[in-house]
């Protein structure tokens, strides 16, 4: 036998990682009072507890403290009692604290490793090599962050007490994710984890207490959903972070809606791995691996649908399903396992259901020929080819080690089939072409986009969805955004509409018909109820009559802002230039839009002309801004850049408020329209005329039709409607606080972007209420990782 034969027949020996100093911190800690808060441990009120079993084996591992109710009060109280003086330290001093924790986690990372694994069941070398490392690494980052708020964030505070949800999938990293920028913002945090795997975070509480943490500050809450619901719903927790599935999600929106609670949610992903045919295959197989066999597949953003080009998805296939046969599957703890356990029975199950579910629906599934162990919750790495777009295994998240396979002819097919699916978590795409990568990167619906790479990630640059994959971002400059808040200048109380029935009484001399029309797709058009509304003046005379739109014209209205391609694709400089026009215009007819308020309002003279030109001083501002609000480029610690584009919510449904009805409007429709957005709005329900009479002022302004929509009505009747249509993508409500309420809940359709004043007014004349707290609300941050170097 010759050496090269010698080297095929050779046999991976096994390679296990030591486990006793684990085994030993299991064996002397007291999991029955594992319930850190207020800087003590402590027992469950209600003296439950719930197991905690070991993936590889069904193994019990502990017997851990069950919050209830009373628990998260004092968790609760704990943090809010810590909030004063933690909020009033300065950055240095907090800094200190966030770079003592990362120091103490960098002293017992092999601890955290080896715990992590046997409670999650994923193999040791990427607890050890990714999870450990870039969880110390997210709070000697926001060290950073905490000294430079005020240099970065002026104006900014931290939100208050953190309510913080986190999955089973990453326990330890997303602990890190939460906690860290939460802590530099001057936040205190009540954080909860998954009840499949709370050891790294007792571990963490631990750290907290030798790395001299403020009593109450961090609190750490073991527990199963009682705990979760009553963190949601606690009026002493003023932000709400939560990462798990897009159904829990769409729970706690609307559990929080009219709470005026901060809301951030990282949610579940259908990423596509797309791969052309110039891309280098041997490589696109290797990320693929990593895509989708990372952790089980057990990742929000795993790589599960593989869109191949036609002409190489045959080789492709062959290469995968070679990789496939080499995976080793066994026990975590081996460094040389790729595949561990998925997490529970459980899950296991779901995997197995989706994909018998999938090959019933037509596709046709291949699994290596290998075994599996005796015990544990193990599932082979499976692929799925023969896959329609709307097999189950193309559409739901499976959360397993499965992967479904497409191909596509050209880019356009490509783009499109990555984007069908509610989803918007990230993607990845392959090609030796980055100028075909660029391409297809910003017309990908994703938050993240990888190109020739997959699952890179960085405590400076954010992470986070579109669509039903949530909103919000962790890491980077957006992340730290969600724990803080700037006061906006409060107007007062915003009352329900209560606009009489009965007829308005005629004015003078006024024969002829002034019925406004509604404003959709360029056009003035009937409302399709035919039904009109009578506006008075501020002498209760007829001013004239407007349009009563309803849900079929919002659809109209709908349809012809997503149809509006012109305005999102053009360039932001030819954005600023018409923006600049429409002021410009709007500043020709002063004079009859200072009459008109007047008119209905009765503000004098002056402060109706002051109205109308700060209208016009806000729309100059705007137009200035839309080629200035850029993205980033940020330098991972890695060979790569990565590309922080601002892109556009999309489409933007607006509810303008009666106070400052010309200035409020304006302020709401130009930054949404300087961003890309395209814009449903439905005006002051009080005021509306000043609205109609903007139409020939837009129409003559070079804005393409359809960018700017105008249903004139009842505001909480369309605000409902816009709320709960699916093809908006963010929703901005002025008005009383029960609609502002009853938006945020209907929203969770398509879990759209909610932006509400919780019933209160905005002194829309207060250089506050413009500016970039309003710009950051008209645009999504999408996070493109470009690789250089050999």
């Amino acid at each position: 036998m010759n050496i090269l034969d010698r080297y095929h027949a050779m046999e991976y020996g096994p390679a296990p990682e030591a486990r006793n100093e684990a085994d030993a911190w299991l064996a002397a800690r007291d999991f029955g009072k594992a319930l850190f808060i207020g800087g003590d441990w402590k027992a469950a009120a209600g003296g439950k507890t719930f197991e905690t079993s070991e993936p590889s084996s069904g193994k019990l591992l502990a017997e851990v403290s069950d919050a209830n109710a009373a628990d998260i009060d004092a968790a609760v109280a704990a943090a809010a009692k810590a909030l004063p003086k933690w909020s009033a330290a300065s950055g240095y001093q907090r800094a200190k604290v966030l770079y003592a924790i990362g120091r103490a986690m960098q002293r017992h990372q092999r601890l955290f490793a080896v715990l992590e694994t046997i409670d999650n069941g994923k193999p040791i070398r990427e607890s050890r090599d990714i999870d450990v490392p870039l969880a110390i690494r997210h709070f000697i980052h926001h060290a950073g962050w905490a000294q430079a708020l005020d240099r970065d964030f002026p104006g900014h505070r931290g939100v208050g007490v953190v309510g913080q949800i986190i999955p089973w999938n990453f326990p330890l990293l997303m602990l890190a994710w939460k906690i860290a920028p939460a802590l530099a913002a001057g936040c205190t945090v009540v954080l909860k984890p998954a009840e499949f795997t709370p050891l790294t975070a007792i571990l963490f509480a631990e750290i907290c207490e030798r790395a001299g943490v403020p009593k109450g500050v961090v609190n750490i809450v073991q527990g199963g959903p009682e705990a979760g619901v009553a963190i949601v719903n606690h009026p002493g927790v003023q932000k709400i972070a939560f990462t798990g599935s897009s159904e829990v999600g769409k729970i706690i929106r609307k559990a929080t809606a009219g709470s005026g609670k901060k809301l951030s949610l990282e949610l579940g992903g259908k990423s596509a791995f797309i791969v052309f045919e110039d891309a280098d295959l041997d490589s696109a197989v290797e990320g693929l691996v990593d895509g989708i066999w990372f952790n089980q597949g057990q990742v929000c953003c795993a790589g599960s649908r593989l869109l191949a080009q036609e002409g190489i998805a045959d080789a492709l296939i062959a290469k995968v399903k070679t990789r496939m046969s080499r995976l080793r599957v066994g026990s975590p703890l081996d460094k040389n396992t790729d595949i561990g356990p998925l997490v529970d029975l459980t899950q296991l199950d779901r995997v197995k259901g989706l994909v018998a579910e999938g090959a019933r629906q037509g596709a046709v599934c291949w699994q290596p020929d290998a075994a599996l162990p005796s015990s544990g919750y193990y599932h082979l790495p499976t692929l799925a080819t023969g896959v329609s777009p709307a097999n189950i295994l193309a559409q739901e998240e499976v959360f397993g080690p499965v992967l479904a396979t497409m191909t596509f002819r050209n880019t356009e097919e490509a783009i499109e089939l990555a984007n069908n699916t509610r989803y918007g978590l990230a993607a990845s795409v392959w090609s030796e072409n980055v100028n075909l990568a660029l391409h297809v990167a910003p017309q990908l619906k994703a938050g993240v986009v990888w190109v020739n790479g997959t699952n890179m990630f960085d405590a400076a640059c954010g992470f986070g969805g579109y669509r039903e994959s949530g909103f919000g971002r962790e890491g980077g400059r957006e992340g730290m955004f969600e724990y803080l808040t700037a006061k906006l200048p409060l107007g007062p109380v915003i009352k329900p509409a209560t606009m009489s029935a009965q007829p308005v009484e005629q004015a003078d001399g006024a024969a002829i018909d002034r019925t406004a029309k509604l404003f959709i797709g360029g056009k003035q058009v009937r409302p399709d109820g035919n039904y009109s509304l009578a506006i008075a003046t501020a002498k209760g005379k007829l001013a004239g009559e407007v349009g009563l739109g309803s849900r079929k014209d919002i659809r109209d209205a709908v349809s012809a802002a997503r149809g509006a391609k012109a305005w999102p694709e053009a360039t932001a400089y030819n954005r600023s230039q018409v923006l600049y026009y429409l002021a410009e215009n709007l500043s020709g007819r002063a004079g009859e839009f200072a009459a008109r308020l007047t008119e209905l309002t009765g503000a004098t003279p002056k402060a109706a002309r002051e109205e109308v030109e700060q209208s016009i001083e806000r729309l100059f501002l705007y137009a200035g801004l839309a080629d200035k609000f850029e993205g980033r480029v940020h330098q991972p610690p890695a060979r790569a850049v990565t590309l922080a584009l601002h892109e556009p919510v999309g489409v933007v449904g607006i509810v303008a408020p009666d106070a400052s009805p010309l200035l409020g409007l304006i302020s709401l429709i130009a930054p949404a329209l300087a961003m890309g957005n395209t814009v449903v709005a439905v005006p002051s329900e009080r005021y509306p005329l000043l609205a109609t009479d903007l139409y020939q002022v837009i129409e003559y302004s070079d804005i393409p039709s359809g960018a700017i929509n105008i249903v004139t009505g009842r505001s909480a009747e369309l605000a409902g409607v816009l709320a709960k249509h699916d093809d908006v993508d963010g929703l901005w409500v002025f008005a009383d606080a029960e609609t502002c309420a009853k938006a945020e809940a209907e929203s969770i359709g398509n879990l759209k972007r909610v932006w509400s004043g919780n019933g209160r007014g905005i002194d829309w004349a207060s250089d506050q209420a413009a500016g970039d707290a309003f710009l950051r609300r008209a645009v999504e941050v999408k996070n493109v990782w470009v690789p250089y170097g050999d």
